[in-house]
């Protein structure tokens, strides 16, 4: 259980970096009031491919109206990832490695103490030993 949490928490902080320093354009090109389409990689299309839009093919009305548009949303990653480590003074060490310690024994599993008496019959008396040897408890 611990160890299948550990390596899911890996993956989620592997992946927060690898999306923290990812960045992409997103290009939406419009014609008129509507998105033609959006665009991730490359060229997207024009105004001509949409029904209903015949207007826009023609360049005295694209001159006229400027009926055509494009949206360009730049996305920007982090370009550097800050290490903190020179800060890290020796006090924070230490109450880092106790806390890490303390933390990990909360997970401990005691060994189960094994009753090596719990089946054990003891000897049958026939004599009452203590009348014999006259030893009393006061």
């Amino acid at each position: 259980m611990k160890s299948s949490i550990t390596k899911i928490s890996s993956i989620l902080l592997a992946l927060l970096v690898l999306l923290s320093t990812f960045s992409f354009t997103v290009k939406k090109h419009y014609c008129g009031e509507f998105l033609v389409g959006v665009s991730y990689f490359g060229g997207d299309q024009g105004c001509g491919d949409e029904a209903g839009e015949e207007d826009c093919d023609d360049p005295q009305i694209i001159k006229k109206k400027n009926c055509c548009k494009d949206e360009i949303t730049q996305v920007e990653g982090q370009e550097e990832l800050k290490n903190s480590a020179e800060k890290f003074d020796l006090e924070k060490q230490q109450f880092l490695v106790a806390f890490i310690t303390s933390y990990n024994d909360l997970f401990l599993e005691e060994a189960e103490q094994v009753n090596l008496n719990e089946y054990y019959s003891p000897p049958n008396l026939n004599l009452d030993l203590q009348v014999l040897y006259e030893v009393y408890l006061i």
